[in-house]
């Protein structure tokens, strides 16, 4: 299982969500996910099981894949209840 996040040039807020992910996922116990982070032109169809952008980013992206919007990148309640939410559908919790 990956876990893209994204942002506009693929450095500081996505690497920062991806390594608040990582400790959202260690948190709950989850393993077996990768969490990655990039550009906006790696979020295509199959780079990744889910994509974790903000709001403004995804408006921009046509993904058939799983999104998570944040509507806030440093709100970490939103995050771990989005990431919750998702393991949960996912069946990783």
């Amino acid at each position: 299982m990956k876990f893209l996040t994204i942002c506009g040039s693929g450095l500081g807020s996505s690497f920062m969500v991806q390594m608040n992910i990582e400790k959202v996922l260690k948190e709950l116990g989850v393993t077996g996910v990768t969490v990655e982070h990039s550009d906006v032109s790696s979020a295509v169809d199959g780079a990744a099981d889910v994509f974790f952008m903000a709001k403004d980013v995804a408006e921009g992206v046509n993904l058939n894949s799983k999104i998570v919007v944040l509507n806030s990148i440093i709100d970490m309640n939103e995050l771990k209840e989005k990431v919750t939410e998702t393991c949960k559908e996912l069946n990783l919790l």
